[in-house]
């Protein structure tokens, strides 16, 4: 698993942790589609935070400059990043995935039962009582192996 650290320019403290995993079955440009959502609908990146050049993220990440290039034109197609020729990549005001009626609150609610859903139909499916998840949970450590 490949990861990278964004520091926003300016003087916040959050940082942004790009990590990848081509295991987990999702497009490498997907997954960071989705990190650089998560990062703006938690509030850890805001407008008019830049984000790395897409040589440098390659880089970092070990992968082709064209997966981040897809990523960062497929965000700026919905809005979510502008690019200014010779500035670089921009976090734009537009929320990701939120209509014009839901707060940044609620859409961030939202994506966490959405991403919530998915991981306990994966425990379901892979056996593991909804009793057990709590335990899982608590004991899991990062970038650890785990036998259920």
């Amino acid at each position: 698993m490949n990861s990278t650290i964004l520091e926003p320019e300016s003087s916040r403290l959050e940082r942004i942790r790009f990590s990848l995993n081509p295991a987990n079955g999702a497009p490498i440009y997907r997954q960071i589609i989705q990190q650089v959502e998560y990062a703006i609908l938690s509030g850890r990146m805001r407008p008019g935070d830049r984000l790395p050049t897409i040589r440098a993220l390659a880089v970092e990440l070990k992968t082709n400059p064209n997966t981040i290039a897809r990523a960062y034109g497929e965000l700026e197609i919905r809005g979510i990043l502008t690019t200014q020729v010779g500035s670089g990549t921009f976090v734009s005001d537009k929320a990701p995935l939120l209509g014009a009626a839901i707060s940044a609150e609620e859409g961030l609610n939202r994506k966490i039962r959405e991403v919530l859903g998915r991981f306990v139909q994966d425990m379901r499916d892979l056996g593991v009582d909804k009793a057990e998840l709590p335990n899982l949970i608590r004991n899991y450590k990062e970038g650890e192996s785990h036998d259920v």
